[in-house]
């Protein structure tokens, strides 16, 4: 973050002027840097210890219509597993058409999905009964920004009148949910730059192949997921339920730092950050 007040740079010793630097919580303490010589952030490195890491966990991802994911429907959907067993699935959106917006995200043309897609709720019914055998197992199920995708599938589930997920596990919740985002953000609040799939899986030094595919992001999403734990003991050491949890309280404690420095910087946004997690009501 920038430094609010001045201070000397760590590296070079030259004065900086607030907000013409950087401070960044170092070993426990706050260290100014002048903008040449920022560190650029290092993963901490991998380690040999046991944890849910090790064990038998999914991803999913979904490509869609649109970014608001209470309207928003399925374009295609992936579902991958620690043994390397892969599903997919390509919807047609029967009269609704998918914009050019999303077109030029994923790739996936109205044309492409009504030749070759299959009906909507067949795939939504195949897609929720496949994360929810994988659930109701007690596995890890890794979902980036989670509340998105979802928040995607539950509304499209109410929408064609089939069993949500929460009714298909027999529980109140979905979990235990692995988001990489929230972990990440969770485990290293004060790492500056992007947070988004690409830019974490280059942090972590994971492959990321096929980038905005369904397969691709799924895929790219359970590596990530793993080698956070590999990487952070501390995060690896929770069962997966006491880090579900862990998730909910790190994901509502960001949406109240983001509100409060919205309605700091910008009085009257209107803008309400829901921190909800992993699924926003619908």
């Amino acid at each position: 973050m920038r430094n609010r007040y001045p201070g000397t740079c760590t590296s070079c010793g030259t004065p900086v002027s607030a907000q013409a630097g950087v401070v960044l919580k170092q070993d426990g303490r706050w260290r100014t840097y002048c903008t040449e010589h920022e560190p650029r952030p290092e993963p901490p490195p991998r380690g040999d210890h046991p944890g849910w890491h090790t064990g038998p966990l999914a991803g999913y991802d979904c490509e869609t219509s649109a970014r608001d994911p209470r309207t928003a429907f399925l374009v295609s959907a992936a579902f991958v597993d620690s043994a390397n067993t892969e599903r997919s699935w390509l919807v047609d959106p029967g009269d609704r058409e998918i914009p050019e917006d999303a077109i030029a995200v994923h790739g996936i043309t109205n044309e492409r999905a009504r030749d070759e897609g299959v009906p909507a709720v067949k795939a939504l019914d195949e897609i929720a009964e496949a994360l929810s055998v994988h659930l109701i197992s007690g596995r890890g199920l890794a979902v980036f920004n989670a509340p998105f995708d979802l928040t995607v599938l539950a509304s499209e589930l109410q929408r064609h009148d089939l069993a949500p997920l929460s009714k298909r596990i027999g529980a109140d919740t979905v979990s235990p949910v692995l988001d990489p985002l929230v972990i990440d953000r969770g485990s290293d609040p004060y790492r500056r730059g992007s947070r988004n799939l690409a830019a974490m899986c280059e942090f972590y030094r994971v492959s990321l192949h096929g980038a905005h595919t369904a397969l691709g992001d799924a895929a790219a999403c359970l590596a990530l997921a793993c080698e956070i734990a590999a990487r952070r003991p501390d995060v690896a050491a929770l069962d997966l339920q006491a880090l579900h949890q862990r998730q909910i309280e790190w994901a509502a404690a960001y949406a109240r730092s983001r509100q409060e420095w919205l309605d700091k910087r910008r009085p009257g946004n209107g803008t309400v950050v829901d921190g909800g997690w992993p699924c926003a009501a619908v």
